[in-house]
């Protein structure tokens, strides 16, 4: 310990460091906040693969890239200002060592870890809700995926059919058998065979018809797996690389945040930061 590091903990001036948790539930609340308000405007303009305008069944591979790359830099936005929002209003520690940055940047990542779980939090409660189904509504098969909902509908489509018949029991079965059809192996044959029995029961078809409609269900309904498995893959390492690069935009916010606060000059990369403080430091070059 420095000789002066010893003087001032003597004088009682410098306290056990901790973090300040008022600063970190503001700058989560912040990063939330215009975190929703970027991802909203994104969806609404169908800029995301679980966007409905358009679908994904519409999209294509470069939607696809540009909706991840926009999910980056929504969380290197909302991440950062969260981050600078806590670094920038946290006191000060009565401390005369050198580790003020590094204790900034950990109520950054604080508010990034903070805002992380409420995301998470409100993104399960909105996917529970939407899974309930209203009084107006027939509740979905749990066993029938959506994924295959319109090649089933095609599937058991039928000119002519009695009112209130409930199919809910062969779709299950069907879906779980269309599934299969992106294996590779695809649908064996005993289950094509029986597949093609369901339908001509259910639809009044006849047999060179009903065997159109299966082998033409079984293709939709493996490339219809194989776009949403593409669409799930990229939208997971999109989010697993957002959430990482939001706490680095998170740290290096919170740390540029509390230059501002001191007036110390800022690190050359943060130079751009320095317009928006309201008493601009002085920075080691000019402004670009």
């Amino acid at each position: 310990m420095r000789a002066e590091d010893t003087t001032v903990r003597e004088q009682g001036r410098l306290q056990p460091w901790s973090l300040q948790w008022s600063p970190v539930i503001a700058g989560a609340l912040a990063a939330s906040a215009l975190s929703l308000i970027l991802i909203s405007f994104a969806t609404a303009l169908g800029l995301g693969v679980a966007s409905t305008a358009p679908t994904w069944r519409d999209a294509s591979f470069a939607l696809w890239l540009l909706s991840g790359v926009y999910l980056i830099f929504q969380a290197l936005i909302s991440f950062g200002c969260g981050g600078y929002f806590a670094g920038r209003i946290r006191a000060p520690y009565a401390s005369v060592n050198e580790d003020v940055a590094t204790r900034d940047g950990m109520h950054g990542v604080a508010s990034w870890a903070l805002a992380v779980v409420i995301g998470a939090v409100l993104t399960a409660l909105v996917a529970w809700a939407a899974s309930k189904p209203s009084s107006t509504m027939q509740a979905p098969s749990s066993s029938e995926p959506s994924v295959l909902s319109y090649e089933l509908d095609h599937l058991f489509r039928a000119p002519r059919r009695p009112p209130n018949v409930d199919l809910s029991a062969e779709r299950a079965e069907a879906a779980r058998i269309l599934m299969t059809s992106s294996s590779h192996n695809g649908v064996p044959t005993d289950d094509r065979a029986y597949l093609v029995q369901q339908v001509t029961a259910l639809t009044g078809l006849t047999g060179p018809d009903s065997e159109k409609r299966v082998d033409a269900t079984i293709a939709n309904a493996k490339q219809a797996i194989s776009r949403a498995r593409a669409a799930s893959i990229i939208l997971a390492f999109s989010a697993a690389a957002a959430l990482l690069f939001g706490a680095v935009a998170a740290w290096a916010g919170a740390a540029a945040g509390g230059r501002h606060r001191d007036g110390a000059p800022l690190s050359a990369w943060m130079m751009h930061s320095n317009r928006w403080s309201s008493r601009p430091a002085k920075t080691p070059q000019s402004m670009p």
